[in-house]
């Protein structure tokens, strides 16, 4: 459990605060918006109306014990630059602030971001992975290069071993774990026979999987 302050309710701001405090964590919101934060306060640790802009409204939330400050700024973007910064110069463990370009995330990183999110960017680039192929079952990006996906197996799989179809010499990939029906393997071995049915979890780079997912 961790301790968690989220500046700014916008909608990334409320689903990013609600999910936090679902997984048990102390979660503090800010904004302005007192309409807001009284629908919210039932949801979380602790919500509190003010202008984040000002240094005084930052020093009194003691950003510093914070293991994380999240910042979700939507309307403006001087204002997410202005409080990042702030947040560092008094003293924040960790900043993760909210960006839209790729010249946002310079700026915060710049001023004191830790760490940056494109909400939308990478929701667009998931989506478009996912709707590449009519076989993709879900996906998460691990680095830019690879990611985990959930699909199928190869129809041609059943009756073989990973072993035999040689998977990470000739597919380029690693199977983290196979589902079938209620019942999960993590990390199958070499022997293992596939069988109908079965959907894998599996680390690789975007373009090697999708080859294998529009050939299933």
């Amino acid at each position: 459990m961790k301790s968690i302050l989220i500046i700014g309710m916008g909608a990334f701001g409320r689903h990013l605060a609600i999910k936090l405090s679902e997984l048990k964590n102390d979660v503090m919101i800010v904004d302005k918006d007192a309409a807001i934060i009284e629908d919210m306060s039932s949801m979380v640790t602790d919500a509190q109306i003010g202008d984040c802009t000002k240094e005084d409204v930052l020093k009194a939330l003691g950003v510093s014990n914070f293991d994380i400050c999240f910042v979700t700024i939507g309307d403006t973007f001087q204002s997410s630059l202005e409080i990042t910064s702030l947040l560092k110069d008094l003293g924040a463990k960790y900043v993760i602030s909210k960006a839209s370009r790729d010249i946002q995330a310079k700026f915060l990183l710049r001023n004191g971001a830790d760490e940056v999110v494109y909400p939308d960017k990478d929701m667009a680039e998931k989506l478009a992975i996912r709707c590449s192929s009519k076989n993709m079952l879900d996906f998460f990006s691990i680095t830019d290069e690879y990611s985990i996906f959930e699909m199928p197996i190869k129809q041609n799989w059943v009756g073989y071993s990973i072993e035999k179809i040689n998977v990470r010499k000739k597919y380029h990939i690693n199977i983290l774990l196979i589902k079938n029906g209620d019942n999960i393997m993590t990390f199958p071995k070499a022997d293992y026979i596939f069988k109908d049915d079965d959907k894998i979890i599996i680390l690789g780079r975007s373009e090697d999987v999708l080859k294998i997912a529009d050939n299933i």
